[in-house]
């Protein structure tokens, strides 16, 4: 994906009922932001942001501070990883983003923090930070900075990790929804590709061959072939591969489904067939995807 295509998506996602409903649900029950962000962010990710913590929404008024702010974005994106990654700012506050991948390529973050993890806000550490902020020539007014420094959530450790745990989960559906969106692909498609993509997924368990979608829906083999690669972006095989491994990302959540009947549900003949097509589309093996995710360590 190009980067216009990867921003398209996100936005799409960002538009989501899924992500609408779970942004509102995670900031009404930890008073903190969350954002889906892309990989490059030049602007702090919270602003504006109802639940943005008080004293960052003062940083962000000064160029210098702006900075900082900025300066831990980067260094979240610097080595993302495969899992959630957390930075903490000249003052205090933690910031956690969780990668979101379709397939091995990164494609954004879910964000939030702005919080104090472990100990709270005291009267010694703020004066390490006011100094910092007058060698920056920090000119707004030290009491109300104080203040708003105050007001920001504390997290126990404890609390801080399960919340990312969350937020894992949530990135893996998220994940799949946004194979899914690039998987359909449905607008301004001729409708015998439509027909064939519905076709595909009523039949993804059988043994599925080019010609026989080609037939389904009324067309030569030659003619569909090169129509559905324009329609899709891919050829019949790697769709039709990315649609099985799609349902295979729903079924392994569930701990309790072995890796060996996953594959067989969604219509592999073998392990070793699964799990070399699995690589392909995901960017790594089922059983180490599921290891990534927290639903699947709780078995």
């Amino acid at each position: 994906m190009n980067r216009s295509e990867t921003h398209r998506l996100l936005d799409e996602l960002s538009k989501s009922r899924i992500f609408e409903d779970y942004q509102k649900a995670f900031s009404d029950a930890t008073g903190l932001p969350l954002a889906l962000r892309p990989v490059e962010a030049w602007n702090p990710v919270h602003h504006d942001h109802p639940h943005e913590n008080p004293f960052c929404t003062l940083m962000a008024k000064t160029s210098r501070t702006c900075a900082a702010c900025l300066e831990v974005q980067e260094q979240i994106v610097e080595n993302p990883g495969s899992g959630p990654r957390t930075v903490t700012c000249f003052a205090g506050l933690s910031d956690t983003a969780i990668p979101l991948r379709l397939g091995h390529e990164l494609v954004g973050f879910l964000q939030t923090g702005q919080a104090f993890v472990g100990d709270g806000p005291n009267a010694s550490r703020f004066n390490r930070v006011a100094q910092q902020l007058l060698q920056w020539g920090f000119k707004t007014n030290l009491d109300s900075l104080e203040e708003s420094w105050f007001q920001s959530r504390v997290l126990k450790p404890e609390q801080y990790e399960a919340m990312v745990r969350l937020l894992t989960i949530f990135a893996q559906h998220l994940s799949i929804v946004g194979n899914q969106l690039l998987v359909q692909e449905r607008q301004s498609e001729p409708p015998s590709i439509a027909r064939a993509r519905k076709f595909i997924e009523d039949h993804q368990t059988e043994h599925l061959s080019l010609g026989q979608v080609a037939r389904a829906v009324n067309m030569s083999s030659f003619y569909f072939c090169k129509l559905f690669k324009k329609a899709t972006g891919i050829n019949f095989t790697d769709y039709v591969s990315r649609v099985r491994v799609e349902r295979a990302k729903n079924l392994l959540l569930n701990p309790n489904v072995r890796i060996t009947e996953v594959a067989y549900e969604v219509g592999f003949q073998s392990l070793t067939h699964f799990n070399r097509v699995f690589r392909k589309v995901a960017g790594e093996s089922p059983t180490s995807y599921r290891q990534r995710l927290p639903a699947g360590r709780m078995s």
